[in-house]
């Protein structure tokens, strides 16, 4: 895994000037094969596979100097490896990441300076006793193009829950995915055991609260539903797919009236209680939510629903307790306040905060949300504030049931995170979704997060948790923390700044799972008491955020007065 960091590194490093520089020093790692002496271009060279990772489905890494320049994204087909198992030629060269996880049959990548590659017959070429070579002369076998007529099996052995009866996939299928600029371009068509599923380009939340084979192709992501609603996982069905010709086009949904709400206004509120947003939520734009829009208060879950669905800016008060199944989506689409009046709470749901943009979450209690976050911030999502909430659960139930109070995944962007309470929950706050090549393809250069004045108090681990990205936390208070606080990751960057640890076993770690470590700034100004000390394995940084925040930094001695009196739902 530390390879796969060293080479996306080194592919972005043009939109990572503030990050620091990757250590020189890097033969610790045993998935980095540190090679001398020239490679022939024309004699098999051995590829030493007993250090290779695993990619994840048939995927393995190996990282080291084959002699010739690896693709990019400039230009994707440069390389020249040609690789053999047993003598006999693999391919195809040039193939997408995603294919060489999910479909494998000897495809492979020359990306940077490692190779992404698969065993002719998807078994581990760490122990499928073959032995692996490659020449850097000639021409490589090229990729073959995805033929529409052909339906390809879809593998599900990632598939997740996205609540109700909707389950997502992520992967290349060979053709562009719907979007908020264009929301029906993509041609691809699933099948159940060979039947055509549909209606295609259907909104996320009919997949989940209506389902019946309806599902959207968006962006890299397939988010589908069983025919009959069953788990695709385990319902013993084939699933494949095409994008040949039209898919079937999307039907109209029964629609449910929604409810009568009061007192409805003229609009032109400014969409927020509390003023005063800092942070990256403010940076590259700003967030306002649903200022200028019409006004509307709610008090059950079909009319919460209803309004955040709804298009156009709204300020949207949520009234009394809105109690979901456990794992109810809520779909929310651009330009919307979701404000809790006095006393207000949804429990037992979250809130899908997909694709969209500029949202503000205030004043409200979240709780018991089961397998999502509590508010999952996914698919490029940006300019989101999430202020002056509430997020607890239980630690009773095991690590697995729960969701995370606030993930944020996927290229999402310029985030802020002020003035919370999160309790009770083993694992709080998520920044990136996992570690490997395609992640990263699309993480790097995203993931610019805020975290001030919040309050953590009896929680597992992830104070955040982050890989990839650029985050800022400064006067947050981290209180009974039972495993580690903050940690960064795959390179990413995490400036502290006042922060307050107390009995917290472990504050601040780059040290996790053996995954690839980040870097961390600023740990010298918290303050740390009856706590644990610090793993902290990469060089100290110097990064620092651009925008203003001094104005607001309170000293880190006040920090536990200051946000148990003014954090949570207190407006």
């Amino acid at each position: 895994m530390f390879g796969i960091l060293l080479s996306t590194i080194l592919m972005f490093s043009q939109c990572k000037k503030d990050a620091p520089a990757v250590p020189d020093n890097l033969s610790g790692s045993n998935n980095i094969e540190n090679t001398t002496g020239a490679v022939s271009s024309t004699t098999a060279t051995s590829i030493d596979v007993s250090g290779a990772t695993s990619e994840g489905g048939f995927a393995y890494a190996v990282y080291r100097d084959f002699g010739t320049t690896g693709d990019s994204n400039a230009q994707p087909t440069i390389s020249k490896l040609r690789v053999f198992e047993d003598g006999k030629e693999l391919g195809a060269a040039h193939s997408k990441h995603a294919d060489i996880s999910s479909i494998g049959k000897g495809k492979f990548s020359h990306w940077g300076n490692g190779l992404i590659f698969s065993a002719s017959d998807n078994t581990d070429p760490r122990k499928n006793g073959r032995k692996y070579t490659f020449t850097t002369g000639g021409t490589p076998t090229e990729i073959s193009p995805v033929v529409p007529s052909t339906e390809t099996a879809l593998d599900l052995s990632a598939l997740s829950a996205e609540g109700g009866f909707a389950y997502v996939l992520y992967r290349d299928f060979g053709t562009t995915g719907d979007s908020n600029a264009q929301p029906s371009i993509s041609t691809l068509r699933i099948f159940e055991d060979g039947k055509e599923l549909g209606a295609a380009h259907s909104k996320h939340a009919d997949i989940s609260s209506i389902g019946k084979g309806k599902f959207s192709h968006w962006g890299n992501s397939l988010i589908f539903s069983a025919s009959d609603n069953t788990n695709p996982k385990t319902n013993g069905r084939k699933y494949t797919f095409t994008t040949g010709s039209a898919p079937t086009n999307p039907t109209t949904p029964p629609v449910t009236p929604p409810e009568t709400v009061t007192p409805p206004t003229t609009g032109g509120g400014s969409g927020v209680v509390a003023t005063g947003l800092i942070g990256y939520a403010a940076v590259n734009g700003t967030t306002t939510g649903g200022k200028g829009g019409s006004e509307i208060t709610v008090s059950t879950l079909q009319a919460l629903k209803s309004a955040v669905g709804s298009d156009g800016p709204k300020i949207i008060y949520v009234s009394g307790a809105i109690k979901g199944a456990g794992d109810d989506p809520i779909y929310v689409k651009s330009n919307k306040s979701i404000i809790g009046l006095s006393g207000a709470s949804v429990e037992g749901a979250s809130f899908m905060v997909y694709t969209v943009s500029n949202i503000i979450v205030q004043n409200l209690k979240i709780k018991n949300y089961v397998t999502n976050a509590g508010i999952q911030i996914k698919e490029g999502a940006h300019h989101i504030w999430v202020d002056h909430c509430e997020f607890s659960a239980d630690r009773n139930h095991g690590w697995e049931y729960y969701g995370k109070d606030i993930s944020i995944t996927r290229y999402s962007d310029y985030v802020t995170v002020s003035w919370n309470k999160f309790s009770n929950n083993n694992l709080s706050v998520l920044i990136s979704a996992g570690i490997n090549a395609e992640i990263a393809s699309q993480d790097i250069g995203k993931l610019h997060v805020t975290l001030h004045h919040n309050f953590w108090n009896n929680i597992s681990e992830r104070e955040p948790t982050m890989n990839y990205g650029s985050v800022h936390l400064f006067n947050n208070y981290h209180l009974n923390n039972s495993g580690y606080s903050i940690s960064a990751r795959a390179g990413g960057n995490v400036r502290t700044d006042n922060e307050y640890f107390e009995n917290c076993v472990k504050p601040i770690s780059t040290n996790l799972a053996g995954d690839p470590p980040g870097y961390i700034s600023g740990s010298e100004t918290n303050l740390y008491v009856k706590s644990g000390k610090n793993d902290i394995t990469t060089p100290l940084a110097n990064w620092t955020p651009t925008y203003e925040y001094k104005s607001a930094l309170n000293a880190a001695a006040d920090v536990p007065s200051i946000v148990t009196k003014g954090a949570g739902a207190t407006l």
